[in-house]
């Protein structure tokens, strides 16, 4: 389900140059652990190239105070909810890794190692009451994630996420892509 994730400025330079491209264009996006409904950095398209900004993670849900963070990559184009925010604002999550927790209540964190490397999630973001927010795309597990969850982020290499924001082509076929392997550690 991906329901938090860590977004560490201060343990990767890379997550540092992006949390600095989001504060110098006058946001302020949560760092350390980002729960559902917090300011988050986001990647969108800009006028020339993609640019950094910050956005509430979650559309608002069917009831009162409920947040929608995810959304299954399978059916996104045919969701109502989804479909126009996936054609028109893709956006791309920067983490240094997420968590899931197993039917036995135990909490772990995913990435491409034991250290916080940037792994980046694909997503979209809508305007509700002219305020955009965002939600994150979940995908098959692969065999990495499946003994833990039965769902896990769609994950993008950083030379896709111009791909992504920009190619439509590219962004419909990359929904069934195959993730890439994740190593866990139990928290």
């Amino acid at each position: 389900m991906c329901g938090r994730y860590m977004f560490e400025p201060d343990k990767n330079p890379e997550i540092k140059r992006i949390y600095q491209l989001a504060v110098d264009a006058g946001f302020k996006p949560k760092t350390g652990e980002v729960f559902p409904t917090d300011e988050t950095a986001l990647i969108i398209a800009g006028q020339r190239q993609v640019q950094v900004v910050a956005m509430k993670w979650g559309f608002p849900g069917f009831k009162t105070g409920q947040a929608i963070i995810n959304a299954r990559s399978e059916t996104v184009r045919q969701k109502k909810m989804f479909a126009d925010s996936f054609k028109n604002r893709r956006c791309v999550y920067p983490t240094t890794g997420f968590f899931e927790w197993s039917k036995a209540k135990q909490k772990y964190k995913f990435n491409f190692s034991n250290d916080p490397q940037t792994l980046f999630i694909a997503g979209c973001y809508n305007y509700f009451d002219e305020k955009p927010q965002s939600i994150l795309f979940t995908t098959e597990p692969n065999e990495s994630m499946i003994k833990i969850h039965d769902r896990m982020p769609l994950i993008l290499r950083k030379d896709q996420i111009n791909a992504w924001i920009y190619d439509d082509a590219f962004a419909n076929s990359f929904l069934s892509n195959a993730m890439p392997q994740l190593v866990s550690q139990e928290e």
